[in-house]
């Protein structure tokens, strides 16, 4: 994929795992990056290895995303810095159980950081990309926006508001050379299971992706036109029987008459 100058990637969750995978990448890419995460430490140090290896700038945010003054502290930058080209709204967080055994808390974080945080954080960045017609905006989901599992319901919910959001920005933006896309990972070898009912090491290895396969799978979608990719799945087909169903489903819901079944 060629690259602009100047050229910013801003990435959310990017302390470690997937946010830290696509830091690596871009800064090959010949990208700037901003990086946004709560841990200090871990950003500094990425901070410092990624300017040494390739040569970029660097500028860490200490931001927690969770709450309304670290979103809006990362949406004022992406609203003013005209050089960030690219978002990746990776910073999400899992937290298992029956929705009942959650505390409020839990339920919370989940919707501020994995909903709230990604549209305030896309919508700060559209503005500026539409005025330049360039952009990229990358949104990281979970294969679990088609099936809630009895101990992810509140995470699966959060899952299905990325994928239909993003693909509703899609249409909104059908007419520019904004990129937007969805990447929709099964099960990646992250911290994000840390802590939870269902530990890593409970699932079997070969369920697993290791993150810098599923990033090179992403960006490897991205730089070939997908809308939504889905790193573990062969079968792309899957996915058009999969869209063409709701489309389907879409339409005949669009009538103003009860259906017969209900004898109204």
């Amino acid at each position: 994929m060629p690259n602009r100058t100047p050229s910013t990637a801003l990435i959310t969750g990017a302390s470690s795992g997937i946010g830290a995978a696509y830091a690596r990448r871009l800064a090959a890419r010949g990208y700037d990056l901003v990086l946004v995460a709560r841990r200090a430490d871990r950003l500094e140090t990425l901070a410092v290895e990624l300017t040494k290896e390739f040569g970029i700038e660097v500028r860490p945010v200490i931001a927690d995303l969770a709450t309304h003054a670290g979103t809006a502290q990362v949406a004022e930058i992406l609203a003013s810095d005209t050089s960030i080209d690219m978002l990746v709204n990776n910073a999400g967080i899992s937290r298992l159980g029956a929705t009942m055994d959650l505390s409020p808390a839990a339920l919370d974080d989940m919707v501020a950081l994995n909903i709230t945080a990604l549209t305030r954080l896309s919508r700060a960045a559209l503005p500026g990309f539409v005025a330049r017609n360039r952009g990229t905006i990358v949104n990281i989901g979970s294969v679990l926006a088609f099936r809630a599992m009895p101990i992810a319901s509140v995470y699966s919910g959060t899952k299905s508001y990325v994928l239909l959001f993003t693909s509703g920005l899609q249409e909104e933006l059908k007419d520019t050379a904004i990129r937007v896309q969805a990447v929709l990972p099964a099960g990646v070898a992250t911290e994000i299971y840390d802590g939870t009912i269902l530990p890593l090491d409970q699932i079997p290895p070969e369920l697993v992706m290791q993150v810098d396969a599923m990033v090179d799978a992403a960006l490897a979608g991205l730089d070939s036109g997908e809308l939504v990719t889905l790193p573990s799945v062969s079968d792309l087909e899957l996915l058009s029987r999969y869209t063409s169903a709701q489309a389907d489903l879409f339409s005949a819901s669009q009538t103003g008459r009860p259906a017969a079944r209900y004898g109204v």
